[in-house]
């Protein structure tokens, strides 16, 4: 190419006007002095804006997003809350017109775009768009909004793992709104929502720490009233989380156990030998609040147990007591002898095969002379007797 002959040159302005060529027009005027132009026409006006805050991805490369007006696009994209939010207004009130039409193909393509394109965008300014975007949808569709849970839930999930606190907080805005209005119908996707509750709950943001917190007193809420729960497809993940050292997340554990065993149509004794050990683990908690909710759960599933021992799988428990019953933690051992008392009392010849790791047990406790430990040392005498 003869450069002197040059007069128009044509550029990619995406790296152009986000700097990542600087310097490209004026080295490109001193190998053709006649070129008249060096930047994308299509960008031209951004570039000569110098108040834009340009994103190749708020302009999302010209790309269609129908039924989204591109005012609406542009004002999702905003950094400014406002100009999202009203965004968001417009998305409301496009989707209840669709819904009273029964469009339902345009609610689908809308989803989509705010799923996909916003949500899961690499820009964060864009995925708080598609999440707030999400949950407009939702509020607009009401009960409706039963009808297409997943594709409202799944982006929201994935936004969780957003290294962006920001991103994460609206998350939990966005999931908490879906939440209220799709109500028993998000329960379908409970396991994975408390699997993200559980992380957040440890979040090391305060903010996300408190959006967490009113999500998860609406889930609890919902799965209090729900009819039908799946505490089956729940238990390996109670199992796991319950084995937390983090002192939010053990208190989000036990809160949820608590929960959940105060549910009549929730028979949490059934499957009480898979979380007792990491109940008891979290006896012995430095933090004494979550000790106290911890010995308040335990208290009331020997409640239960004593009032209704026929569904209660003793021998699947008793080991697990034998061996806190001799930790140095006074607390969990007073309880862990309590509860054996309790076992060999209601449980009878059951106990009989374990009748040596018990005696390895509670033998010691007798010579137990501090006043700190009398009573350990007068519940097992109680009990030997």
């Amino acid at each position: 190419m003869i450069w002197e002959n040059c007069v128009g040159m044509y550029s990619d302005g995406d790296p152009a006007m986000s700097g990542e060529r600087s310097g490209l027009q004026t080295s490109v005027k001193v190998k053709a002095p006649n070129t008249i132009w060096t930047q994308c026409i299509i960008h031209k006006e951004s570039l000569a804006s110098k108040s834009k805050n340009y994103s190749s991805k708020a302009v999302m490369s010209g790309k269609d997003h129908a039924p989204l007006s591109s005012a609406c696009v542009r004002a999702l994209n905003d950094k400014i809350y406002e100009k999202r939010k009203a965004a968001a207004q417009e998305i409301e009130k496009m989707v209840k017109d669709f819904s009273a039409t029964k469009n339902t193909l345009q609610i689908t393509k809308l989803l989509k775009v705010l799923g996909q394109d916003f949500a899961l965008s690499q820009n964060p300014n864009t995925r708080k768009g598609g999440l707030i975007g999400l949950a407009a949808i939702a509020v607009a569709l009401g009960k409706e909004s039963s009808l297409y849970t997943g594709d409202l839930i799944h982006p929201i999930l994935a936004c969780f793992a957003d290294s962006d606190p920001l991103v994460r907080y609206y998350a939990c805005e966005s999931l908490y709104n879906v939440s209220k209005v799709a109500r028993g119908s998000v329960l379908v996707h409970f396991t994975d929502i408390f699997s993200v509750l559980s992380k957040l709950a440890a979040d090391p943001d305060q903010k996300v720490r408190s959006g967490s917190e009113h999500l998860d007193k609406l889930m609890k809420d919902i799965v209090t009233e729900s009819a039908s729960f799946d505490l089956v497809g729940l238990m390996p993940h109670l199992r796991k989380k319950i084995y937390s050292n983090n002192t939010f997340a053990r208190q989000f554990i036990i809160s949820w156990v608590s929960v959940l065993d105060a549910v009549p149509d929730i028979d949490l004794i059934v499957f009480l030998p898979e979380i007792l050990d990491g109940l008891f683990r979290i006896l012995e908690d430095p933090n004494k609040e979550i000790q106290k909710m911890c010995d308040t759960v335990l208290n009331e599933f020997l409640r239960s147990i004593k009032k209704d021992p026929s569904r209660v799988k003793f021998d699947e428990m008793i080991n697990i007591l034998i061996t806190h019953s001799q930790a140095p933690d006074e607390l969990l051992q007073f309880t862990a002898i309590t509860w054996i008392k309790e076992f060999v009392q209601l449980s009878g010849r059951k106990m009989l095969p374990f009748a040596s790791g018990i005696l390895t047990a509670v033998l010691p406790c007798l010579s137990y002379d501090t006043d700190s430990r009398r009573s350990i040392l007068y519940y097992t005498t109680t009990f030997i007797s």
